[in-house]
């Protein structure tokens, strides 16, 4: 081969892979699996999963009004029965296992992002009220489809998982005619549930009693620190946004848990330093179902220590809007007497008899 033909050949190569790179990324655009760049074709199906990967994206390209969001507490509502209850037209962005910040983090972007959302459904994980503000349990997001930087999409256009697991499971899923995943399917799972089943995972025998057990000053600040910068500066930003924010009502293994460990008063204080600094906010709607014994108290309704089924999120949508289990300023104070009365008081050896 002479010199001549040697570089032909070279920029023909060249020619050849910037024309499949170019191939991929259009490829990549148009199917779209995370929405950075646009909303769901009618002409594509989409099997609509990674949370951490999707929910940016659907607060960027979808029209809806009202948002559910939360961590797995969350992922078994069903967006159509908020809707019906509410008058709203939402969707649902769940994070499984996340912090307050993270969450945070998303709401603010889409909320700046819609100006149109007058209605946010929250779930606030009630064993996260003691953690640092910042706390993670994960350390690696696709950042690079969180913000407006175009040179960083490297990472999305040229990714081979996308392409491989996404991409070209859309286009399969689309050829074989299997519609796309609904919001109300979105991040939902089924578990078994009942004792047995939340015995699996919880045993009362080993519980961790190496823990704080007083609610002291630093406490106090921690909880603070995380309800301000996670919650409540964010609410106070889009006033015209409604909140309706609610603990999430772990099963009664996961009070047993407390009161083994001694926390019990610990964590109602908690509470109640969360529930003043959220009821200082207008435009928040704070509940609370610690009441609702006959959830709590039923292992029925529990896959693990505090993951209920979907069919409580159905019941949760249907407490809120008739106003049940709403928090006060004039009732929060008799609400935690209760609560702390109950839980302290309550016979948790008949549980496992």
């Amino acid at each position: 081969m002479t010199q001549k033909d040697a570089k032909k050949w070279f920029f023909k190569c060249l020619a050849i892979l910037a024309a499949l790179l170019g191939l991929t990324a259009i490829t990549v655009v148009i199917v779209d699996p995370y929405f950075h760049y646009h909303g769901p074709f009618s002409f594509l199906s989409y099997k609509l999963y990674d949370e951490r990967y999707t929910n940016d994206g659907i607060s960027r390209h979808f029209d809806f009004d009202a948002l559910i969001t939360g961590t797995s507490m969350a992922q078994n509502f069903k967006p159509s029965e908020m809707d019906a209850l509410f008058g709203t037209n939402s969707v649902k962005e769940a994070f499984s296992g996340a912090g307050y910040q993270e969450i945070a983090d998303n709401l603010d972007r889409a909320l700046t992002r819609n100006g149109k959302v007058t209605t946010v459904l929250w779930t606030l994980d009630y064993n996260g009220l003691l953690r640092d503000y910042d706390w993670a349990q994960y350390e690696e997001y696709p950042t690079y489809l969180y913000d407006n930087n175009p040179f960083n999409d490297v990472s999305y256009l040229f990714n081979k998982s996308v392409f491989y697991h996404n991409v070209l499971s859309n286009i399969e899923r689309t050829l074989s005619g299997e519609p796309s995943v609904t919001m109300d399917e979105y991040s939902s799972f089924r578990a078994e549930t009942g004792l047995n089943q939340i015995l699996m995972s919880y045993d009362r025998n080993n519980v961790n009693r190496d823990v704080p057990t007083e609610f002291d000053e630093q406490a106090k600040d921690a909880v603070t620190q995380t309800i301000t910068a996670n919650v409540t500066a964010l609410v106070n930003k889009y006033p015209d946004v409604t909140f309706y924010i609610f603990y999430s009502p772990y099963s009664i293994c996961y009070w047993d848990a407390l009161n083994i460990k001694n926390t019990l008063q610990r964590q109602v204080r908690a509470e109640h330093t969360a529930t003043e600094l959220l009821l200082a906010c207008p435009n928040v709607r704070l509940y609370n179902f610690f009441d609702r014994y006959d959830v709590i108290c039923n292992p029925d309704f529990y896959s693990d220590s505090g993951h209920y089924s979907a069919e409580i999120n159905s019941r949760i949508l249907q407490w809120i809007a008739g106003g049940d289990g709403l928090v006060t300023k004039e009732n929060y104070l008799d609400r935690l007497k209760e609560e702390y009365e109950f839980y302290a008081n309550y016979d948790y050896d008949s549980i496992y008899n």
